[in-house]
Parts: structure tokens; C-alpha cells; sequence
């Protein structure tokens, strides 16, 4: 017991050391989880999984599968479907199509699996997945049209691969039953059903208990995953290995109901699955043995080069015929494809129980699997970006804003800069603040800025700075320390409240982490929020030689709150308290004043 009790603490240690490192470098985390339980378990012997965990470790598997899918299709919203592009919708329906038939059929030559096995494999890498897709994207920073079909797609087809891939092994699972093939079609229909059953009642159940408010708040987590493990458990007992498509139909049932507010489950199953994923991950690794990985030696590799030079460039070709996306743009979306987290779990619940009912060979559909992850995360992290400016999709620099805070004096920073071309987006968990902001047509993200929902769902392609304009002080700050590794510490602005000047410097952030304190040391966010409900507006002043900026100063007085420089060459500079600006002829100052104030546009 001790022994267990050490291996599992030092599990938990080396995830987190592994998850900390990924951030600090900006890579996909499943690398290095990947790589560190192939550290600790074949290649030095410390962590033997079967010996450590026993009995438990399949259901341990079985079931942390089961909420990661779920939390997955939580995301899978058919009307944001519905409104991307359609590039996206061919990608995550014929294109998936086409990537598993091309695997399947290179799988079964290269390696000689069974028809059954290869054609799961190939169901099993359709998916990508945004915990890979986004930071990579962070890092090459593509165009935005590509950057928002590689994120969609990312999102998307995570919870449709895994129902293919779960209808993939259903299809096997039932043909092992019986030698008709209207026999085996009854079974397959027959677990397919009651996963579909079995998913819609529970999610019926679970918006109802939700929506009419019949539990405390304390306890929709709780209940939430109290009912995914038992519709999983049910399921599978009712008909074997159901419960897979149960809970990603509970979890999409759940994404579509208007009206039900599903942001606080989703935070803490996106919590959740980021522990069992990094546990998870460290552990099956460990499970894979060095002989495996010399018995696929370059067979694997010549599959991944078929699934990097021909599966996927098939896939971009059939999805974008005939739409608006030039040769280069589908030159980047045919290189960048690494697969992730899904995948890896399901090969590893799928090779178990298959080895039991007779398929030998998919004792190899781990370490393929794995290998394929690594191969497609390595490589394209390494050339992705060269990739990307070599075909010229790339993003010029940033320069648009991250905005914290959808209040009224956000939403006329954001308006403002927005005729300028500036992209921005207002980031709040207020619902009223951010439905104002959406019906005056500005971008918005309703929830929490720092959250592993935002990591994967929060656009910010062409953002390059941080407005922590918020209204809570804590807020502000989180989000300044958050987003330094992304636009900076030289980019990163905030608005003080009038509780932080109070609170003694012993108990405040240091300055470095909080960023510049915008548009003056003596400005506070009461004080911006009054001039604006007082009427005063922004404008924009052209400096020129005959109208320079000290005569700006001279001729406006007190009655103006400089808070934008724009230079000749586009580039946008806040005022702040560190540091006097003096804007130069050709530049145009932003500036709050009153509404009877006259000035020189």
C-alpha cells in the first residue's frame, strides 16, 4: 500500500512537472506526458502500471475515457457547426471519411492487421483535437480563416472520431458473437441503441434536474458526474462496451438546450479531464513495452508519412473543392494535423478488451498510436511555422487587443478601435455586459478568460496585447499574469480599481506581473466609468506640424483623457502611467472627452 501510495503522488508529480513545461514552451502537453511515461516505465523500470494498479487499472481507464469524452462533447454545439464555414463542415464529415479509409487500407498492407483492426485504427486517428491543435496555432499564428478552420475542426471532430471510432468496435465487438452477418448487425444495432437510449435519458435527466433549479448549485458537479459514470456503467451493462456513445450523447443532448447554462460544469470537467488526461497519459506509456516499439520500427514510420503526405492532403483537397481557399491556405491546413488525447485513450481501452476476445495484433495499437502522436506533434511543431511563412498565411503582427471586462467604457475602447481596424475582443462572465457588446456588433467571449474552456474556444488571431479592464480587481490581475507568455510583459495594461489603491503594497502583485497601469498613476476605473455614463466620448484627433501635441494639450486643457496613440505605420501605443508619450506629427490621438467638446479630426 505504501508502494501504490508513493507511485501514484509521483504520477501526479511528474503530470504537473510535464503540463508546467508544455506552457513554459508553448508545445502540446501530450508530448511530453507521452514522453515522460516511456521515461519511467520502459526505458528505467520505476513505474509498472499492471503491478502498481492491478485489477483497477482498466476500469480506471474505462471510466476516465468516458468523462474526457463527455467533457469533449460538451463543446459540440450544432448551431456554432452550423455557422462556421462550410470548409469545416466537409472536414469533420467527408474528409473524415476519406482519412479513414486511407489509413485503414495503408494499415492493413503495411502491417498486415485484420480488416476489423485496421479499419479501428483508422477511425482512432481521424481525431486531432484543440488541447494540440491550439497551441501549435499559437505559435505559428496562420491566417485567420486557416487558424479558425484547423481550431473548428479540432473542436469538432474530437467527439464525432470517437464516435466513429466507439462504432468501429461495437461493429467488431458483435461480430465475434456470431457467424450470420444479420446476427451481427442485430448486435451492433443493439448496443448502438442503447447507447443512444441510454445517453438521451440521461441527458434529459440531467438538463431537467438543472434547468428547473431542483439541486443547489454546490452540487451540479457532483451530480453531473455521478450520472455520466452511471449512464456508462449502466450502458455497458445492459449491452458490452455502449457506454462510450452513451455519455458523448449525454454530453451533446447537454450542449444543444437552449437556455441551460452549462459554463460551470464545463470548468470543472475541464479541470477534471486535465487530471485524468495528464495521470492517464503518464500511465499508459509506462504500459508499453520496448519490444513493441522495435516490432513497429519503420513500418510506423512509413505510416505516418502516409498520414502527413497523403491521408491528410486528401482530406484538405476533397474538403475545399470548389471553395474560397487558395492553393497556399490549403498548403498549411494539409501540413498541420497533429493527433492528440482522444485518440490515445480510446486505442488504449480498444486494444485490451479486443486482445481478450482474440485480435492479437491490437496488442500493437498502442505504441502506433503513440508513435503516430509524437511523429505528427514533432514534427509539425517544428515546421509549422517555417511551413507557414514559406507559403506567406501568416499573420502580420498582432496588434489587436484582448479586452477584460465587457462594461460600458470596454465596449467604447473596443468600438473606438475597431474603426481603425484593431481587432478586439471583450472577454466577461457577465451574460447582460456581453449581450450588450454582441448586439453592438462587437466580438465577445462569454466566461472566464483564463480557463482551460478559453484555452481552446478563445480566437486570438491578429490580438496582441492585454486590456484587463475589468471591473473586479482580481480579475485584472489573473488575466495580466495569465496572458504575460503569450503578448509579453511590454504589452500587457490595466486599469486599477479604486479597492487597489487602498490595499497596503505588502499585499498587492508586484508591478511586473500586473502590467502598466493605463492612461495615467492617478486614473482609476470609477473614474473612466463616470466620465462615460457623464456623456463624454472618445475621438480621434489627427496631429499634424501646424497642430502638434503640445498644442493638443494646450487647447483641450483638463477637459481630455489621452488614451490611444496610433503612429504613421499603424502601430498602437496606450498611455500609461510608466511611460510619457509624446505622439509625433502623422499620428492620431485617442482620446475621452465631453460631448459638446469640439475637436480637429
Amino acid at each position: 500500500m505504501p508502494y501504490l501510495e508513493l507511485s501514484l503522488a509521483l504520477v501526479l508529480l511528474v503530470a504537473t512537472l510535464c503540463q508546467w513545461l508544455a506552457w513554459r514552451v508553448r508545445l502540446p502537453a501530450i508530448l511530453f506526458l507521452l514522453l515522460a511515461g516511456l521515461l519511467v516505465g520502459p526505458v528505467s523500470g520505476w513505474l509498472r502500471p499492471d503491478a502498481v494498479f492491478g485489477d483497477l487499472l482498466m476500469p480506471m481507464v474505462s471510466l476516465s475515457v468516458a468523462i474526457i469524452l463527455f467533457e469533449g462533447s460538451l463543446t459540440l454545439n450544432i448551431a456554432e457547426i452550423r455557422g462556421v464555414s462550410q470548409v469545416v463542415q466537409r472536414m469533420i464529415s467527408v474528409g473524415a471519411l476519406v482519412t479513414w479509409v486511407i489509413v485503414a487500407v495503408a494499415t492493413h498492407y503495411i502491417f498486415s492487421f485484420s480488416w476489423q483492426i485496421s479499419a479501428l485504427f483508422g477511425a482512432v486517428v481521424i481525431v486531432t483535437g484543440p488541447t494540440v491543435i491550439v497551441p501549435m496555432l499559437r505559435s505559428v499564428r496562420p491566417t485567420r480563416k486557416v487558424a479558425n478552420i484547423l481550431r473548428w475542426e479540432g473542436i469538432a471532430i474530437d467527439p464525432i472520431g470517437a464516435l466513429m471510432a466507439v462504432m468501429t468496435y461495437e461493429f467488431i465487438v458483435a461480430s465475434t458473437e456470431g457467424e450470420a452477418f444479420s446476427h451481427v448487425l442485430l448486435l451492433f444495432f443493439q448496443s448502438v441503441s442503447v447507447g443512444l437510449v441510454a445517453g438521451l435519458a440521461s441527458g434529459f435527466l440531467l438538463g431537467k434536474l438543472l434547468s428547473l433549479d431542483w439541486l443547489p448549485d454546490y452540487l451540479h458537479n457532483m451530480a453531473t458526474l455521478c450520472l455520466v459514470l452511471l449512464s456508462f456503467s449502466a450502458s455497458n451493462a445492459i449491452a458490452h462496451e455502449s457506454g462510450l456513445l452513451a455519455v458523448t450523447v449525454m454530453g451533446m443532448w447537454l450542449a444543444n438546450q437552449r437556455n441551460l447554462d452549462i459554463h460551470p460544469i464545463l470548468n470543472f470537467k475541464e479541470h477534471l479531464s486535465l487530471l485524468l488526461i495528464s495521470v492517464l497519459f503518464v500511465v499508459l506509456a509506462a504500459r508499453v513495452s520496448l519490444d513493441q516499439l522495435a516490432e513497429i520500427g519503420w513500418k510506423a514510420v512509413l505510416l505516418l508519412a502516409v498520414l502527413q503526405f497523403l491521408a491528410r492532403p486528401a482530406k484538405v483537397l476533397v474538403s475545399t473543392l470548389g471553395m474560397d481557399v487558395s492553393w497556399r491556405e490549403r498548403g498549411l491546413l494539409a501540413w498541420i494535423a497533429p493527433r492528440g488525447i482522444v485518440a490515445a485513450a480510446i486505442s488504449a481501452l480498444f486494444a485490451e478488451n479486443l486482445i481478450a476476445i482474440g485480435y492479437d495484433e491490437a496488442a500493437l495499437l498502442v505504441p502506433l498510436t503513440f508513435t503516430v502522436i509524437i511523429g505528427t506533434v514533432v514534427l509539425q511543431s517544428a515546421t509549422a511555422r517555417f511551413v507557414a511563412r514559406s507559403l506567406g498565411v501568416t499573420e502580420p503582427s498582432p496588434r489587436g487587443f484582448l479586452i477584460v471586462g465587457a462594461n460600458a467604457f470596454s465596449r467604447a475602447v473596443a468600438q473606438a478601435l475597431k474603426e481603425y481596424d484593431f481587432r478586439c475582443v471583450l472577454a466577461d462572465s457577465s451574460r447582460e455586459d456581453i449581450r450588450v457588446a454582441r448586439m453592438a456588433g462587437l466580438e465577445t467571449y462569454y466566461g472566464n478568460p483564463v480557463s482551460e474552456h478559453a484555452e481552446i474556444h478563445l480566437d486570438l488571431a491578429g490580438v496582441g496585447g492585454l486590456l484587463a479592464l475589468s471591473r473586479q480587481q482580481y480579475v485584472n490581475v489573473i488575466a495580466a499574469l495569465h496572458y504575460r507568455q503569450d503578448f509579453g510583459p511590454r504589452r500587457i495594461y490595466r486599469l486599477d480599481s479604486d479597492l487597489s489603491r487602498r490595499v497596503p503594497e505588502k499585499h498587492q502583485v508586484t508591478q511586473g506581473y500586473r502590467g502598466s497601469q493605463l492612461f495615467g498613476k492617478d486614473i482609476t476605473y470609477s473614474d473612466v466609468l463616470r466620465l462615460v455614463n457623464a456623456g463624454w466620448e472618445i475621438r480621434s484627433t489627427q496631429l499634424t506640424e501646424e497642430f502638434n501635441w503640445e498644442q493638443y494639450r494646450e487647447q483641450h486643457g483638463e477637459n481630455v483623457l489621452p488614451l490611444f496613440v496610433i503612429d504613421g505605420k499603424g502601430w498602437i501605443t496606450p498611455f500609461t502611467a510608466d511611460e510619457e508619450l509624446k505622439p509625433a506629427a502623422g499620428c492620431t490621438v485617442l482620446s475621452l472627452m465631453p460631448d459638446t467638446e469640439n475637436t480637429s479630426d
